[in-house]
């Protein structure tokens, strides 16, 4: 849009009116100070496959892992291909973690019932709590794992009025938080 400087400097002369500041003859202009907190910065980086996230606030560090990459379907057992991804996510908790609580959350989708969904995201939680020890073994660390059932989706598993496979595989994940050093 273009704007010309003659408007420019008619707003200028209707602020200076209303504010009662100097005329600009006087070639000094009364300078307010202008602060603003800072909010806390907050990173996300996804793998290309969505299979992977990892969000950064401040110190506290969140690897999602998709249920679809850790267990097979309707399962709580740990698949081969999630133990090397586990191992990654141990790794990296080793090397930058504070050393504090790593807190693991376990969720569904929206099939099945509610009560079903509990004890299965509980379950899931708990296997990966369970391997996570076994490869951070010999550190202070303390695991904490919950289960959130179809609590908390990422996005929504009806869209449109209908199922949405994607979204729904992107609720099943498993969430693995802690505190990273400063």
């Amino acid at each position: 849009m273009y704007r010309s400087p003659e408007r420019f400097l008619g707003l200028a002369v209707v602020m200076m009116l209303a504010t009662g500041t100097p005329d600009p003859a006087g070639g000094t202009f009364p300078v307010e100070d202008i602060r603003q907190a800072v909010e806390s910065i907050r990173l996300t980086v996804e793998s290309l496959d969505a299979t992977k996230s990892e969000t950064r606030d401040d110190r506290t560090v969140t690897v999602t892992l998709t249920s679809d990459v850790l267990f097979a379907l309707d399962k709580s057992d740990i698949t081969a291909k999630a133990r090397d991804r586990l191992a990654k996510v141990a790794e990296q908790i080793s090397t930058d973690s504070a050393g504090d609580t790593v807190k693991i959350a376990g969720y569904t989708d929206d099939q099945g019932t509610d009560a079903y969904n509990l004890r299965l995201s509980q379950r899931r939680a708990e296997a990966v709590r369970g391997t996570l020890a076994g490869l951070i073994a010999g550190r202070s660390i303390t695991f904490e794992a919950v289960g959130h059932g179809e609590a908390k989706p990422r996005v929504p598993n009806i869209v449109g009025n209908k199922p949405n496979a994607k979204n729904r595989a992107l609720n099943r994940r498993v969430e693995i938080v802690y505190t990273a050093e400063q």
